[in-house]
């Protein structure tokens, strides 16, 4: 049942709900939503907490990765996504929009729109994914500055601050920012782009706060299943792309299909149906409820009262 419709909204804090989901077991499962449909979608499968990526975002609005987004753009998806699903969200806040300023507004606008979680990254701009090549890094100082800056302007709001570190300066490296990160204030460590087994469990064995994994599809780590990152000592995963990528690779096929045919039929069988799309969004609930308020709104007393 999606927002409107919802008859007791969790009055506890987004980041109360993640932070007690993340500290769980078993590992918290972390799908990809970039839209309020997908975000539906995600809860009725019974997750129960989700991850909006900057990438996703970025190419859903036909743009790349590399920081060009706003506060508000990911503002936009943070309520629909929150609004649909009342799922507590981790949200990709990229390098912070800025300095420790610009962070702190981060913090307070996505707390707002409804995030759980926020994620912040030790790059420089124009950042990259965490899995290509040559990214600049922050100074440690500066990126501590930036998670300081997070942990005194939020409410509720789960910080995990991610390190880009391991192509440059080790996994030694990495991990002595992780430590660093921690001290200024993170909930949760985000090694990107670790590329064995053994790296995954290094990290958990000398960070003691909860680690979040990457599995993101053609990257730098080799797949695993949640379970085998839970023995490696990590408490989240997430899917980052996934639900875009399969978006994607359907949308063109059904367009090669329609100008090669002339028409939907050969691939009709793999549409989601109306009646499937209407129960996923509530279609027939938001028509109950608007008859409901017009019925209600008939004067029952005679003109003249």
């Amino acid at each position: 049942m999606t927002y409107l419709l919802a008859e007791n909204t969790n009055p506890e804090p987004a980041g109360t709900r993640f932070r007690r989901l993340a500290e769980a077991e078993p590992i918290l499962q972390l799908p990809g939503a970039y839209n309020g449909l997908s975000a539906l979608q995600a809860k009725a499968a019974d997750f129960e907490a989700l991850y909006l990526s900057g990438a996703a975002m970025s190419a859903s609005m036909g743009l790349p990765d590399l920081g060009i987004l706003t506060i508000e753009d990911v503002c936009f998806h943070i309520r629909q996504i929150a609004r649909v699903s009342q799922l507590p969200i981790l949200v990709d806040g990229d390098t912070g929009f800025g300095e420790a300023l610009n962070v702190m507004q981060m913090v307070r606008a996505f707390e707002e729109a409804g995030a759980g979680a926020v994620q912040i990254e030790d790059q420089l701009l124009p950042k990259k994914c965490g899995h290509l090549n040559d990214k600049k890094l922050a100074s440690a100082d500066d990126m501590a500055a930036k998670v300081a800056a997070a942990r005194k302007a939020r409410r509720h709001l789960y910080i995990v601050a991610r390190t880009d570190a391991l192509e440059r300066e080790g996994l030694d490296g990495a991990i002595a920012r992780a430590k660093l990160y921690v001290e200024a204030g993170a909930d949760a460590i985000f090694p990107e782009a670790l590329n064995d087994s053994n790296a995954f469990a290094q990290f958990s064995s000398e960070v003691e706060v909860p680690l979040l994994a990457n599995m993101t599809e053609f990257g730098r780590t080799p797949f695993m299943t949640a379970e085998q990152f839970q023995a490696l000592g990590f408490a989240m995963v997430i899917w980052p792309v996934s639900a875009l990528r399969m978006a994607a690779r359907s949308h063109e096929e059904l367009y090669a299909t329609i100008r090669e045919h002339g028409w939907t039929k050969p691939v009709v069988d793999r549409m989601q149906t109306r009646a499937e799309l209407y129960a996923t969004i509530g279609y027939h609930d938001y028509e109950e409820l608007d008859g409901s308020i017009a019925r209600s709104l008939v004067p029952n007393g005679n003109p003249e009262d």
